[in-house]
């Protein structure tokens, strides 16, 4: 590998992460990120020393961890420049998240209305707006890609109506890494009175978000994309918006007063938190916030630009490899090998100690764009450095011998 650029030195954190073992190239950032010891201690801590229920005991303990709770409620809105705590919900993940706002918010609408999406989306960007078309008789519209693989917003522009109630994109690709201009798609989604959900599983891990700058309306993401833990995410809202929405859970921790003959409801969020949270997984999402800003995400952006950068001058290099999405993607490459299935690759390469994904990410309908059955996917993080994406090219050069 002859091309060498500074900026896609390792960051020097690689001992933070007890689960990379020396010679593993992990490239599956992507589908879900390793966790830095900040972020285990602080779920051993929650377990082993403090833990406790929220919200609900009158004791010291559950007390102090209520505080701890609230405060990563404040931190996360922080870190995406939410205007309020109020308007920060926590849910199992990005998934759950977009459900509560088809179920809670979708509800009202009804038949004649329409929601735009685009090619690229995530199955979890797309199922809760068919099963909302089901219920509600709406119609789905879906915009393309440019050529190289961004949503085209001059084909949005063109397609959105006045009957166009939310426009839901991908505010970084799963697939292709390709980044919105999402301040520009909440415009045109505005001209006609639609309002913008961001799915922003892919872009919290790897560039600055401001949900006020972006002017978006909804905001999801998932906490383990993030170096944090499982089964926790966040649903951001406007507070106008979350003040209008129904519960779409029922339980406890989301009620006012409870009769036989009659229920209200708490405000936001707790109005869309029924039941005992993930007490633990939001203490840990909250080491993780700290663990990237503490990096700084316009260098981890960087960073992972470079490797990007560095992986793709390198497979082009290689006949028999096509690569997919744009030049300039965030932190994502996806390709296939011809006449090699993206599963081989991925076993061939797991031989080689390099981790890549391999199938069709959780977005069929891309894979039908792009006029293949899967690709195979290395996704980079803090973590990563050039010898990973030498260790990649080694694994794909032996692909290229087996397969002749």
């Amino acid at each position: 590998m002859s091309t060498t650029l500074a900026s896609a030195r390792p960051l020097d954190v690689l001992g933070d992460f007890p689960a990379i073992p020396e010679g593993w190239a992990y490239l599956d950032t992507a589908a879900t990120a390793q966790k830095p010891k900040p972020v285990i201690d602080a779920i051993t801590r929650g377990y082993a020393e403090t833990y406790a229920t929220v919200h609900r005991g009158v004791y010291q303990r559950s007390a102090d961890m209520t505080l701890a709770f609230e405060a990563s409620r404040r931190r996360v809105a922080q870190f995406i420049g939410a205007p309020s705590p109020d308007e920060i919900v926590f849910v199992r993940g990005a998934t759950e998240g977009i459900n509560l706002v088809a179920h809670s918010w979708g509800n009202s609408l009804k038949p004649g209305d329409r929601i735009l999406l685009s090619t690229l989306e995530h199955h979890s960007n797309i199922v809760p707006w068919q099963l909302l078309r089901d219920r509600t008789g709406i119609e789905i519209d879906v915009a393309p890609l440019t050529g190289d693989g961004r949503i085209d917003l001059d084909a949005v522009q063109a397609m959105l109506t006045p009957a166009h109630k939310l426009v839901a994109l991908a505010h970084v690709s799963n697939v292709l890494g390709s980044v919105l201009d999402a301040r520009h798609a909440a415009e045109l989604a505005h001209a006609v009175g639609a309002k913008l959900l961001l799915d922003g599983c892919q872009a919290v891990p790897r560039l600055p978000v401001d949900v006020r700058s972006l002017g978006c309306d909804f905001y999801v993401f998932s906490g383990h994309k993030l170096y944090g833990p499982t089964g926790i995410g966040v649903l951001w809202a406007r507070g106008e918006i979350l003040e209008a929405m129904p519960p779409w859970h029922g339980g406890g921790a989301m009620i006012d007063r409870v009769t036989f003959e009659r229920t209200t409801y708490a405000p936001p969020p707790a109005r869309f938190e029924a039941g005992t949270p993930h007490v633990v997984g939001v203490i840990g999402l909250h080491a993780a916030i700290d663990y990237v800003e503490g990096i700084g995400l316009d260098m981890i952006y960087v960073h992972e630009r470079a490797l990007v950068k560095l992986t793709r001058e390198a497979l082009s290099t290689l006949n028999s490899v096509r690569l997919f999405g744009p030049e300039d993607s965030a932190g994502i490459v996806s390709f296939a090998v011809e006449g090699v299935h993206p599963h081989d690759i991925g076993t061939i390469l797991d031989e080689e100690q390099v981790a890549i994904r391999a199938g069709h990410h959780c977005a069929q309908p891309l894979m039908e764009h792009l006029g293949v059955p899967a690709t195979a996917r290395a996704s980079f993080g803090v973590y990563n450095g050039e010898s990973d994406v030498a260790a990649l090219v080694r694994g794909l050069e032996r692909v290229a011998r087996i397969f002749g």
